[in-house]
């Protein structure tokens, strides 16, 4: 089985003290079955811009984190391919979604993986398999 990293999820080993579930979940599977979205990157990106400004000595920490990640996951980040946007479409035209989440949500579909993400409720109504490891 493979699994699709929300950003919330990838964000929670940020923390000095990571939700428990979370790490054991993480633990418990193998790091080629993990995959994230382009627009997982873009998200973190965005936050380490509006940092910035505001905190340059940590947005820089941010932005050495976010490089490493991309450096580990640089064979798994999908991007958003025609038949995701696609999927997408269809799936948005019947319930209103969260842009970024719903192509997320999209490209687990279309891969046919599980969404891991602590924000279950904006996606459940796509049909993609759903874990949330902060509950589980």
């Amino acid at each position: 089985m493979s699994y699709l990293l929300d950003t919330t999820m990838v964000s929670e080993f940020r923390k000095k003290t990571p939700d428990a579930g979370a790490v054991k979940w993480f633990d418990s599977v193998r790091s080629g079955q993990l995959y994230v979205s382009a627009l997982m990157v873009g998200e973190l990106r965005k936050g380490i811009e509006r940092l910035a400004d505001r905190d340059p000595t940590q947005a820089a920490a941010l932005d050495d984190w976010c490089r490493r990640l991309v450096r580990g996951f640089s064979d798994r980040i999908i991007p958003v391919t025609q038949d995701i946007a696609e999927t997408w479409g269809r799936l948005s035209a019947r319930t209103p979604l969260p842009v970024v989440d719903g192509l997320m949500a999209a490209t687990a579909l279309v891969h046919d993986w599980t969404f891991v993400t602590r924000n279950t409720t904006d996606v459940e109504p796509t049909g993609v398999r759903v874990l949330n490891p902060f509950v589980n």
